[in-house]
């Protein structure tokens, strides 16, 4: 919960310093510009916000890793919300009314977060989970994300090592298996949720937890 908000503000940051072009640029997402991916994360931040505004007295269903709907095939970016993305991405005609909007409704949702009782049980998607570990998932939720922004970005910054490291050990509980030592953090979670192919080597050493690749997280 404690890497939230400077996996948030890294992110967030990383929006801020990239130039008009660089949200015309292709993404590490299938299928969407930077531009898209950018407002994917204004939705995101809404999400954060109606969450922790939705308490509910239930017990919690679902821990930072079990949050995740796992998958087997990368999306492409024709899936209808993703389509939906790409038309309110188009929509802001001016690339500092996505930037503004993001960052509007970003700085409430980190606040939002930085305030949350660790405790508190809120309610999303179905499920209950506490503050901690639903705030927990989106570290690697922003994390993920800040790869795929700099994807195609060369001297870009990446997340920090922090929020890698722990986003390498959620992804790790959720494939059941530690990735081998000799992946850094960034390119377990690249090849773990199929942004990038392993090469032979890294197979090799991965040996039955590769067959279960890629682990597609909605």
């Amino acid at each position: 919960m404690d890497l939230f908000g400077p996996s948030w503000s890294a992110l967030l940051g990383a929006v801020t310093e990239l130039a008009d072009g660089d949200l015309e640029r292709p993404s590490g997402c299938r299928g969407w510009l930077v531009r898209d991916l950018v407002c994917h994360l204004v939705i995101d931040a809404q999400d954060v916000l109606i969450t922790l505004a939705t308490p509910t007295g239930k017990e919690p269903t679902r821990t930072a890793a079990t949050y995740w709907e796992v998958g087997a095939t990368p999306p492409t970016g024709d899936d209808p919300l993703d389509a939906l993305t790409v038309r309110l991405a188009a929509a802001y005609e001016e690339p500092w009314l996505l930037r503004h909007h993001l960052d509007d409704v970003g700085s409430a949702a980190g606040r939002a977060a930085a305030i949350a009782r660790p405790d508190l049980r809120v309610g999303t998607r179905g499920q209950v989970l506490a503050a901690r570990d639903y705030l927990g998932a989106y570290v690697l939720e922003w994390t993920l994300h800040h790869l795929d922004l700099v994807a195609h970005l060369p001297g870009h910054s990446g997340p920090p090592a922090a929020g890698l490291h722990a986003a390498r050990g959620v992804l790790e509980e959720i494939a059941g298996a530690a990735f081998p030592k000799s992946l850094a953090d960034a390119d377990a979670l690249l090849v773990g949720t199929g942004r990038r192919e392993p090469t032979q080597v890294e197979r090799a050493e991965m040996g039955a937890l590769a067959t279960r690749l890629p682990l597609v997280l909605g």
